[in-house]
């Protein structure tokens, strides 16, 4: 087993653990639906990223909704 080869003070570890603090999100709104989300990324409310639809979103749903309904009978 490891030995510590000196104490360590309170201020040692609070500045060795200065940067592990969270930070805040960084979130930005839709261009088309204006809800909060990543930037980058499609928005996963109306499928739109970069003023132009990427995902579907009500025909995911549909789908979504038939394959549970088809699960369910």
């Amino acid at each position: 087993m490891g030995v510590p080869r000196a104490h360590s003070t309170r201020a040692q570890k609070g500045r060795r653990r200065s940067h592990l603090a969270l930070h805040k999100v960084g979130l930005v709104s839709c261009g088309h639906c204006h809800k909060l989300i990543l930037p980058h990324a499609v928005c996963k409310y109306c499928g739109f990223y970069n003023g132009r639809e990427v995902i579907n979103v009500i025909a995911r749903e549909l789908k979504k909704k038939e394959k549970h309904q088809h699960k369910s009978k």
